[in-house]
């Protein structure tokens, strides 16, 4: 268990730093909205890397950092981009639902009970993703709108207190 909670610490570096990457994007093409949208959720990834890490040394474990693998750092449009975290979104559920299952294998209900937050978590990270991809297709081409999402993307603050909750 201690293994793959540690490939978790891992998988959420790296989507801090996908993420990153891709404010780094949108603030190359002046979408400072975009940009700040993301550099937010760079930061939430990150409140997931110290949960784990947290955890993992209250049970006695070892934890150990992994290189991070390089990003994708452009994309085609703000929407290959919000396509793409969508889908990454998607396979943190998927490994978060396989530590669910591993700590279930191996009756590790105190692993179980810390994995729940993480379950109901990609919920709404999905969601999020999903709604702004959504948005993103409606617009279309209309620069407006675009811009008036920029706007509203932007208006996104992180506070560690609120996310942790």
């Amino acid at each position: 268990m201690n293994n793959a909670l540690n490939d978790q610490i891992n998988a959420e570096l790296f989507s801090s730093y996908l993420y990153l990457s891709m404010s780094a994007y949108f603030e190359s093409v002046n979408l400072s909205g975009f940009a700040g949208w993301m550099r937010a959720q760079a930061q939430e990834e990150l409140l997931h890397v110290s949960k784990f890490f947290k955890y993992i040394n209250d049970r006695n474990g070892r934890v150990v950092l992994k290189a991070i693998e390089e990003p994708q750092k452009d994309w085609a449009s703000p929407l290959a981009a919000f396509e793409d975290a969508y889908a990454h979104e998607q396979k943190v559920t998927k490994l978060i639902n396989d530590l669910v299952d591993l700590a279930l294998s191996m009756k590790d209900h105190t692993t179980n009970s810390f994995l729940q937050w993480f379950v109901t978590e990609q919920i709404e990270e999905e969601a999020t993703a999903s709604q702004i991809v959504d948005q993103l297709k409606l617009i279309g081409d209309a620069r407006s709108g675009l811009f008036m999402l920029n706007k509203e993307l932007g208006a996104r603050t992180f506070t560690a207190a609120a996310d942790a909750e």
